[in-house]
């Protein structure tokens, strides 16, 4: 069973949330109420903006050329901060850690995300997920990332089994699900909050909590 990591194993609308904190903490003064709920919508509608591009100088830049700060953090400062802190907000359900040792019990498992090799790496260890799976690959790290079907392949040919063997779980109806399709995987669509597919993509199964996963193996 393969796992995609963002928003699937790890929360990271509530990384995002505390990544806001901290900023809000070190570059603005006493900021209350609806002025700073209306600053963290736009601080994530910038990181949803960027997802998935490693470069974070934009989404920072261009909320602080909204929302000026009392100090601002340095331009060629920080991509630095974001790298050393953002992994950090992460922290991981205990249900999914033993949900994936039940499962890792029965099958090989394996974690394949894209991202910065630095950052990915950062967030599995400080989520204690580097000790619960087979093989984790970064699509850094490796030079392709979902949905090409070379990585999905590459996950198959380390944990030496066949594309009919897998299952891939993830989030993301077209990297996640149409990738790992590509590569003739059956894709399980973790959609827990119900979001309608508007795609010609259709998943191998929807599940909207992780629990059911143990369903596939009883």
């Amino acid at each position: 069973m393969l796992f995609d990591l963002d928003d699937t194993l790890l929360n990271r609308d509530k990384a995002v949330d505390k990544m806001f904190l901290i900023i809000s903490e070190k570059c603005y003064e006493d900021v209350k109420g609806s002025a700073k709920n209306e600053m963290l919508q736009k601080f994530k509608e910038y990181d949803n903006r960027s997802y998935g591009n490693g470069d974070k100088v934009k989404v920072l830049e261009s909320f602080f050329d909204e929302f000026p700060p009392k100090y601002r953090l340095p331009r060629n400062y920080i991509q630095d901060f974001w790298n050393h802190t953002f992994p950090y907000c992460f922290s991981i359900n205990q249900d999914t850690i033993n949900i994936v040792n039940i499962i890792k019990k029965q099958v090989k498992v394996a974690i394949i995300t894209n991202g910065s090799t630095q950052r990915q790496k950062a967030k599995i260890i400080t989520s204690n997920l580097n000790s619960c799976f087979d093989k984790i690959i970064i699509s850094e790290e490796v030079g392709f990332s979902k949905p090409d079907k070379r990585i999905f392949e590459l996950a198959l040919n380390q944990l030496n089994v066949l594309p009919e063997e897998a299952l891939f779980v993830g989030d993301d109806i077209k990297k996640d699900i149409g990738g790992c399709q590509n590569a003739n995987i059956n894709g399980i669509w973790f959609n827990p909050h119900m979001i309608k597919n508007n795609t010609d993509i259709k998943p191998y199964d929807e599940i909207n909590s992780f629990g059911r996963l143990l369903s596939y193996f009883t």
